[in-house]
């Protein structure tokens, strides 16, 4: 990670390319996870997920990618299918995206320090 990054924090720009005519399976999921925010929120915690974004973006050539943007706390329990919402998000992924994500490196953060502190210590113990 870059020095920006605190120390325990894991900063992730992921890319994977949207099936080929899954589009609008991807346009449901997207708003599957809108319409059920709050439940999403609920699971975040023992994820250590200080906060997650997904885009979609056509390239030149036509095809489809999902990127996805997160800041994590390095001892977080990633997706826990266990809960409803998680076992549906991950069910999407398997039929929209292929398989694995494209890793770009980080380089740089920048956050204001009073809510750089409140990042770190929810990345590092889900809490406030």
């Amino acid at each position: 990670m870059p020095s920006t990054v605190p120390s325990g924090l894991r900063l992730e720009l992921s890319r994977s390319r949207i099936i080929a005519g899954k589009d609008g399976e991807f346009g449901e999921w997207m708003e599957m996870l809108n319409d059920r925010y709050d439940e999403s929120l609920a699971a975040i915690s023992a994820e250590r997920s200080v906060f997650e974004a997904t885009f979609r973006h056509e390239e030149a050539d036509g095809s489809l990618w999902i990127y996805h943007l997160s800041l994590t706390g390095d001892n977080g329990g990633g997706l826990d299918e266990s809960h409803q919402i998680g076992a549906d998000h991950a069910a999407f992924s398997r039929r929209v995206k292929e398989p694995g994500w494209e890793e770009l490196e980080p380089k740089f953060m920048l956050t204001p320090g009073h809510i750089l502190a409140a990042m770190t210590t929810w990345g590092h113990t889900g809490t406030r």
